[in-house]
């Protein structure tokens, strides 16, 4: 017997309810499909959540199926401020139990300061003008309350020694961000352990990776390159980025000395900022 999984993300809901309004209304997708006058691949996507119609569609939806702007009402309040690749992990986080990341070049998202993210939009935006990239910064410091203004979800983070060296938006912005994961893990909202230089090569070299748990659902991995990012709840593949981490775990530095080594390199940023400064 086949048991169906159940919806977890909203559009996954969403998703879900268009399919049982579908089956409801004696339509196949592709009846569906030709009603809409798209394809039925779409509705397909819609239906898996892999995809949100567009405020039309919706409404076509609505005429078609008969449910009185219901999914052009849903539609609306569906969170549609982060890019669509990474819209089912960001509903993802704010129900685990459990969030352990890995940093290779970056600090992650969840755990950075205002300024550090600023100029990270900045890096790869030629032409980047001030009042989209102060919407991008909101976003992401309201991203970071899930673990600043919360105990839960336990929070693990594994980080590459190249990650603390990049001086990303200067060696103020540096000692100010480097103070704020130290600050976190020895206040004990954070396990921190860093991949130094001297561990070379390890399992997760070629790619972040984000990994969450839930209380009564399959754990999720998650990886992102340029542009695009890919969740993986498939058993096999999230077990394998399991093992992936937890090899990478096992070459990195304690957690006492973890925070040791994060510090001293804030205070090396702090005297190179007291010196341009000077200068």
């Amino acid at each position: 017997m086949v048991v169906e999984q159940k919806p977890r993300t909203l559009r996954e809901r969403y998703g879900a309810e268009l399919r049982l309004r579908r089956l409801a209304a004696g339509l196949t997708q592709g009846g569906l499909a030709a009603e809409l006058l798209c394809s039925s691949t779409l509705v397909s996507h819609w239906e898996a959540g892999r995809r949100l119609p567009n405020p039309d569609d919706a409404q076509r939806i609505d005429l078609v199926l008969k449910t009185d702007g219901f999914f052009f009402r849903w539609l609306e309040d569906l969170d549609a401020r982060y890019a669509q690749y990474f819209q089912a992990v960001i509903e993802l986080e704010r129900e685990a139990v459990q969030i352990r990341n890995y940093g290779s070049l970056l600090i992650p998202g969840l755990l950075q300061t205002e300024a550090y993210a600023l100029a990270v939009f900045q890096a790869y935006r030629p032409n980047h003008c001030s009042e989209p990239l102060d919407e991008y910064v909101v976003k992401r410091m309201e991203r970071g309350r899930l673990l600043t203004e919360s105990s839960t979800p336990v929070a693990w983070t594994l980080l590459d020694e190249a990650a603390l060296r990049r001086t990303t938006g200067g060696p103020g912005v540096m000692a100010e961000q480097l103070h704020k994961v130290a600050d976190m893990a020895e206040a004990g909202r954070l396990r921190l352990h860093v991949l130094t230089f001297a561990s070379g090569a390890h399992a997760l070299l070629e790619s972040m990776l984000y990994l969450m748990d839930f209380a009564d659902a399959s754990p999720i991995a998650y990886v992102e390159g340029l542009l695009t990012g890919h969740l993986m709840d498939q058993p096999a593949e999230v077990e394998a980025c399991q093992r992936a981490y937890t090899l990478a775990l096992s070459e990195a530095a304690s957690c006492q000395k973890s925070v040791a080594l994060v510090r001293s390199i804030a205070r090396e940023y702090e005297h190179a900022h007291h010196a341009d400064q000077d200068r």
